[in-house]
């Protein structure tokens, strides 16, 4: 694959061992995986398909069986039991068995008294559903298409092996062959199966590059970067990796901030050993690396194969290497050695050790020491990672992360365009940016592209096609004409200009909306204003826009060649009826998703972050939070759904978010009656709960609500005092006018006080403000949040 230009990894550089995927002991075919990005997998299989025939082509078949909890859900359908008794045996059912029991059905009726109650029930429903979702479950449910699986043959396919046809998930309208036999199967038909996988990352990294390009004209070659960038390396020694592919986990986070990598082979190292079981050897690995531990090798020779991993056995080919070095085992023996201890075949492990003792012992090692490392071998090998996958997947996120390190803006503008459509991951990309230091803009016609882009002030825009109803043509239109003919001077000209054909009165709306004519200095609420004749001024701009485009059309084919051009009026701009912040920012949120220009809990930030102590997000988890003594949740409704149980109680379900996601609450009749009126969309609350069980020694909770309070009144009554403190060092005239000037415009009833460290005695200076109350303002906050010298205390 290197020699042939399919990856850039160089395998003599980093041991990775060709015997590994082809060897003379090999008897089972090997699997071949290749890595495109999300755009072009369909085109590649589709001139695959072009170029060997489509009748030696197929995709592989997957058989779906019943699961233990379908099977119950199933068959209860059809014995109609009752909905909420069929939850109950589902929930009934443990995510894991005791002592390594397999998952099944007649296993876990041995583990729980309450599916083993239901199998003698009295109620005949009840027991026949577990009597035949017994003998359904591990039936074939349905079938599928392999999710990259693809098979090649010289021949037409249908000589090998049975074929039907599914729908083509590449190309939706399109019926495409599949085999009949499933992958198990496949290989012992004689065909090869080649995994063609569709890899998101490299489809960011490509993005990314097309806005680099557009937005400071580099072209950048990811083959080609040097593999020691010392910004690179900088950015996984702060552990700033979210975004960047494979490293982005907090706990990955941790580790590289303390490991300090400095060197490629750490990044392959972390990659192999972040997983479940090696996770136990990372304290050791990175306390080597930083000289904390000393590095010791059993055998003096193995430091020619773990020196890159401070003597730790961490990749499947340094066993390989070791045992063809320590006990001359030929390289099918080793890779025979590597996949018994891999896939914990103990016959063959059992089998292999005596050889490797014997043969070790002969080349003169000690058989004590021999032993000990088949120990340790046979710990770590069923946990240990493949190189080859490693180093190739570590070069992937290298790559994003030099990305992220020299062009964080255009990197984090990409990888929304991406992932747009998943709005935790965009509110995370956000707060990234935020912490990074670069502003999330809305859209505005000026400096938007279709996609996410980077102004010249290296802040990111929100892309025009993103917005809802403005579909990629006019967002196009009013790209390429902002690029033919220069920006937009005011929303007159905007309207002169765009092509009326891509861009209709619905995408002047969805601009108006969204923000995208902000920049204008028009308020949002003025394009829906009236004038004297009670027309809508957004109506009057696009019939302005429309007309003008016509007169000059006719004025250019004119005759007289358009000397006497009429001129047309502009329409007047209406201050129209003024709009809350909220409902401002719920019009915009209905277009783009998430609230970009302020959040509506902004507000009320400190009580959510100092006050609260559950997130909306964590609702659903009702065991979680039966643990805590007392729940405090605060945020916004979003949705709130009445409804009536079977029994005809009224139930309500209320969605809440705060800045970290949303939540469902659930209440049931009088809970519900008592709450309903406060709980109402659009209204910020503060809830103290509790969770506890329904019934005794039962795992159905419930929420209890103990008291429901707008956040605004939270905010009034329990800050009572704010508490400023602030280095002596930085203390001066500019300082004290931003406080002074914040202060000011910040009414309320907490009593501020501000706090002097003195950093040359360290002692501080408690002052009470004189007749000086504030409503601690986000305003306040975010300045003294922003300064890396100032915080802040309430109450």
């Amino acid at each position: 694959a290197y020699c042939l230009g399919i990856t850039k990894i160089d395998p003599l550089k980093y041991d990775l061992l060709f015997e590994r995927f082809l060897n003379p002991d090999r008897v089972n075919l090997p699997d071949i995986d290749t890595d495109f990005d999300d755009d072009g997998r369909g085109k590649v299989l589709r001139w695959v398909m072009d170029k060997y025939g489509h009748e030696n082509c197929a995709h592989i078949i997957t058989y779906g069986s019943m699961a233990t909890k379908n099977s119950i859900k199933d068959v209860a359908r059809v014995e109609k039991l009752p909905l909420d008794r069929a939850n109950a045996l589902c929930k009934a059912i443990p995510d894991r068995l005791p002592d390594g029991a397999k998952m099944n059905l007649t296993n876990a009726i041995k583990y729980t008294p309450e599916l083993k109650e239901a199998e003698f029930s009295t109620d005949v429903r009840e027991s026949n559903t577990i009597k035949y979702a017994k003998m359904l479950e591990g039936t074939i449910r349905g079938t599928g298409i392999h999710a990259c699986g693809f098979i090649i043959c010289r021949d037409p396919i249908s000589n090998w092996v049975p074929v039907s046809t599914a729908d083509d998930p590449d190309f939706p309208g399109l019926k495409t062959a599949v085999t009949q036999y499933d992958g198990h199967v496949i290989e012992s038909t004689g065909l090869i199966k080649m995994d063609f996988l569709g890899l998101k990352t490299l489809s960011e990294m490509k993005e990314a590059c097309k806005v680099i390009k557009q937005t400071t004209g580099d072209v950048i070659d990811l083959d080609h970067i040097p593999i020691d960038d010392e910004l690179t390396y900088q950015l996984y020694q702060q552990g700033r990796t979210i975004g960047t592919f494979q490293f982005e986990s907090p706990g990955m986070q941790k580790y590289l901030r303390e490991l300090k990598p400095t060197v490629f082979e750490d990044l392959i190292a972390m990659n192999a050993l972040y997983r479940p079981g090696p996770m136990d050897y990372i304290p050791s690995f990175i306390a080597r690396k930083n000289g904390q531990e000393e590095i010791k090798y059993d055998i003096p020779c193995m430091e020619k194969y773990l020196k890159d991993t401070y003597g730790i056995t961490v990749y499947q080919e340094q066993v390989m290497l070791l045992s063809r070095q320590l006990a001359s085992f030929t390289r099918g023996e080793s890779d025979a050695l590597r996949k018994a201890m891999g896939k914990k075949k103990k016959a063959i492990v059992d089998a292999m050790k005596p050889k490797f003792i014997k043969q070790g012992q002969e080349n003169g090692h000690d058989p004590k020491i021999l032993e000990k490392i088949w120990g340790d071998w046979e710990k770590f090998a069923s946990y240990a990672f493949n190189k080859s996958h490693a180093t190739c997947y570590s070069w992937v996120a290298y790559q994003t992360a030099y990305l992220k390190a020299h062009y964080p803006a255009e990197y984090m503008a990409a990888l929304m365009t991406r992932r747009f459509s998943q709005i935790t991951e965009i509110t995370k990309l956000m707060e990234e940016c935020q912490s990074m230091g670069i502003k999330t803009l809305g859209p505005d016609v000026n400096e938007s592209y279709r996609e996410f882009g980077v102004n010249e002030h290296g802040e990111i825009r929100f892309g025009l096609s993103a917005i809802k109803g403005m579909g990629a043509p006019a967002a196009d239109a009013i790209v390429n004409e902002r690029l033919k003919n220069g920006p937009y001077k005011n929303i007159f000209d905007f309207a002169e200009r765009v092509d009326f054909s891509n861009v209709n009165r619905k995408a002047f709306e969805t601009l108006a909306l969204s923000g995208g004519f902000d920049s204008f200095g028009i308020k949002r609420e003025s394009f829906f204003g009236k004038n004297g004749k009670g027309e809508v001024f957004l109506d009057t701009l696009v019939r302005y826009g429309q007309l003008y485009q016509r007169e000059q059309q006719e004025a250019a084919t004119s005759l007289f060649g358009g000397e006497e051009a009429v001129e047309i009026a502009t329409p007047p701009i209406p201050e129209g009826e003024a709009w809350s912040t909220i409902e401002r920012l719920n019009r915009e949120r209905e277009l783009v998703g998430i609230y970009l220009s302020a959040h509506p809990l902004d507000d009320y930030s400190i009580i959510l972050n100092q006050m609260c102590n559950t997130h909306c997000s964590e609702l659903g988890d009702k065991q979680e939070l039966a643990k805590k003594e007392d729940i405090v949740v605060g945020g916004i409704i979003t949705e709130v759904k009445s409804k009536f149980t079977k029994t005809g109680k009224p139930c309500g379900f209320v969605t809440m978010e705060d800045f970290e996601g949303s939540g469902e609450l659930a209440l049931f009749g009088e809970e519900w009656g008592k709450w309903r009126g406060i709980l109402v969309e659009g209204s910020t609350i503060y809830i103290t709960a509790r969770c506890a069980s329904r019934f005794a020694n039962s795992n159905y909770y419930e929420f209890q609500i103990g008291s429901i309070e707008y956040l605004q009144t939270v905010k009034e009554n329990r800050i009572e005092r704010f508490t400023i403190t602030v280095d002596s060092d930085v203390v001066d005239d500019k300082l004290v006018t931003d406080l002074q000037t914040l202060v000011d415009d910040d009414e309320g009833k907490a009593q501020l006080y501000l706090q002097v460290h003195d950093i040359n005695t360290n002692t501080n200076l408690l002052m009470r403000a004189q007749d000086r109350t504030v409503g601690v303002s986000h305003a306040l906050v975010q300045y003294i949040e922003s300064h890396p010298k100032m915080s802040y205390q309430i109450n």
